[in-house]
């Protein structure tokens, strides 16, 4: 039996950074809100993340929320990147001195949501067995919080422990002695490889495709750094909302064609030893022009090839083709780490994975021997965490069927056919191309803001219309390709997993989209219909 029939006017899947913020928001316009949680406690994100070397690669001190200067000021920040702990402490903080548990509920998934059209509304069931209704379903899952795991043969015969990095356990993991295995060399194994190696008798690293890697140069922050911030947040937050990233990369306006080859690797120079994905702002046609491109992707070679002793491993750790159409990693020793004795490098191009057995892992040419297994394979991004609930809008078409050949939404807030319901960063919004913090905060306001203005108005109902839906993904479509973005397999497009249809999901451009989400609601919210 259901053990919840209670009816609210918001129900939110999710709280990490974005559920928390759209609970607050909401709040604050006098609705009454419940948050489905799936884990034991609030993060999100930050929660399930918990491998070695977690932490975030845009700087802490614009990671964080700005609705609260309060907040703002009074919390401190111990590192230039936040480490995954100090992140989840900041959210468990935020939670608590906002009075945020008491509408959450742990510990429960939310299985399914279907539109009623005669009540206008929505019946969520989770697997809990509990039943609500709410006016507005909102989904604040995030980008990266459903796991991908390769089905590899043989994978559920092996003896040992098998791990995901996005779905680490909450207890301390100890490698000593032990032979691991690392199959992924995307961002989290990148972060969590140097430690592992530290720790591990011997470490095996399966690398399918070399990724570009800049140091992340992160380091103490003075009290003194943090007072000058905190003396003008605003400027810094002003910085950040004006840059196509939603952060401040100190963006130059410079084609890296225009400048002589000694200005270049003097600016390459500079932005290496200053860290950090701001490496991307050396040039403004960096990621729109395939030539301007390659003086950035040649000088990460030349210091790859610096960095590692064995021209061989160096070679298999050099990456091909073009820098950032895959998210730019950022790195504390990693190339560095493949100098190690006990660490050795499978190149999957020339030696595929064909197997998983009880003792260890079967490429096509050799086969490791291990103790455990770290699957670094990273996420369905965006659209995974969206469509693992079963999500019915009118006339009970579902929210898979509808995406059957790619996500379609307007503006990444809302999507035709499914009434009274809202994303936080969802497809077609730049999300996982910008700040996430500002950009989740800009959704929750403006879902905020929209409510309030339909309960002003006696409004019961808003739908994005399949026309502006429409012209909003040729729109994102058009942006992605004038840029090089399109032209290398990614998470971005959903090609790491497999059957997924082609399209790539994020918006290009913070500035505009605000822009343009202003322009809606002012013009009454334009492209939606309203009831």
């Amino acid at each position: 039996m259901p053990t919840d029939s209670r009816a609210f006017d918001a129900v939110v899947v999710g709280a990490g950074f974005a559920g928390l913020c759209m609970l607050h928001r909401l709040r604050g316009i006098g609705l009454t809100v419940r948050v489905f949680e799936a884990g034991t406690g609030v993060g999100g994100t930050w929660f399930w993340n918990r491998y070695p070397g977690a932490r975030c690669d845009v700087e802490s001190l614009e990671y964080s929320y700005q609705f609260s200067d309060e907040l703002q000021q009074e919390w401190e920040w111990t590192e230039r990147y936040a480490s995954q702990p100090e992140i989840l402490r900041y959210l468990n903080h935020v939670a608590d001195r906002f009075d945020l548990r008491r509408d959450i509920t742990l510990q429960t998934r939310v299985a399914s949501a279907t539109f009623d059209e005669a009540a206008n509304g929505w019946t969520v069931r989770t697997d809990a067995g509990d039943e609500v209704s709410a006016r507005f379903f909102i989904m604040a899952t995030g980008c990266l919080s459903s796991t991908n795991t390769p089905a590899i043969p043989g994978r559920e015969t092996f003896a040992g422990p098998m791990l995901h990095t996005g779905r680490w356990p909450h207890e301390p993991v100890d490698f000593t002695g032990k032979r691991v295995a690392v199959i992924g060399t995307g961002s989290s194994a990148i972060q969590a490889i140097p430690l592992i190696a530290e720790q591990a008798a011997h470490l095996t690293v399966f690398q399918r495709t070399a990724n570009f890697s800049v140091p992340a140069q992160n380091r103490p922050l003075t009290s003194e750094q943090q007072r000058a911030v905190k003396r003008d947040y605003a400027d810094l937050r002003s910085r950040g909302a004006q840059m196509a990233f939603g952060f401040d990369t100190r963006s130059s306006e410079l084609s890296a064609l225009a400048v002589s080859e000694a200005e270049r690797q003097a600016e390459y120079e500079d932005r290496w030893a200053q860290g950090g994905l701001p490496f991307l702002g050396s040039y403004a046609d960096m990621l729109f022009d395939r030539a301007a491109n390659a003086t950035a992707a040649d000088f990460i070679r030349g210091k790859i090839r610096a960095l590692v002793g064995d021209p061989v491993v160096a070679e298999a750790l050099t990456p091909k083709g073009i820098v950032g159409c895959k998210r730019l990693c950022s790195d504390t020793e990693y190339f560095a780490t493949f100098n190690r004795p006990n660490v050795s490098l499978v190149d999957l191009a020339a030696s595929p994975i064909q197997a998983i057995t009880e003792r260890g892992v079967q490429t096509a040419t050799a086969f490791h021997e291990v103790d455990g297994i770290v699957f670094a394979t990273g996420f369905d991004a965006m659209t995974g965490p969206l469509l693992r609930v079963d999500i019915r809008g009118r006339g009970g078409r579902t929210l898979r069927e509808k995406w059957a050949e790619g996500p379609r939404t307007y503006l990444g807030l809302a999507s035709a056919g499914f009434p009274n319901f809202f994303i936080i960063t969802g497809p077609g919004s730049p999300s996982v191309l910008s700040n996430m913090v500002p950009s989740i905060e800009q959704h929750a306001n403006w879902i905020a803001a929209c409510v309030a203005w339909m309960d002003a108005r006696g409004l019961r109902r808003i739908e994005a219309s399949p026309e502006a839906e429409d012209a909003w993904v040729a729109h994102v479509n058009e942006v992605a390709d004038g840029t090089l973005y399109p032209s290398c397999n990614s998470w971005y497009l959903g090609s790491n997993i497999p059957g997924k249809p082609r399209v790539f999901m994020p918006y290009l451009g913070f500035p505009a989209y605000v822009q343009k989400c202003d322009q809606v609601a002012a013009g009454g919210y334009e492209g939606f219909a309203l009831a």
